[in-house]
């Protein structure tokens, strides 16, 4: 049991770049970190993988939840890309 848990654990961690937002990331980290991966995605793609909703994207904690901007102070080419496609954000 604890040698398939170790694997599974090192599977998981050899694909991280692909499992989306960290806990840990910002959102210029997170958009930078999925952009850059492997499989490097467009900004809409990267947007929509790290862009966090209000009720703390947790199932029936808000009625209706709302994307939250993109906190992009400081990455004036991610701000660029925001606008390009029509993301709100923070700058």
């Amino acid at each position: 049991m604890a040698t398939m848990l170790a694997a599974t654990v090192g599977l998981l961690g050899g694909c991280a770049d692909e499992l989306g937002r960290k806990v840990t990331d910002s959102d210029v980290s997170c958009l930078r970190a999925q952009m850059g991966a492997r499989v490097a995605l467009s900004f809409p793609m990267a947007a929509n993988t790290c862009q966090r909703m209000t009720g703390h994207n947790v199932v029936g904690l808000a009625k209706h939840p709302e994307p939250i901007p993109l906190d992009l102070r400081g990455a004036p080419d991610l701000q660029a890309q925001a606008r390009e496609y029509n993301y709100a954000y923070r700058s």
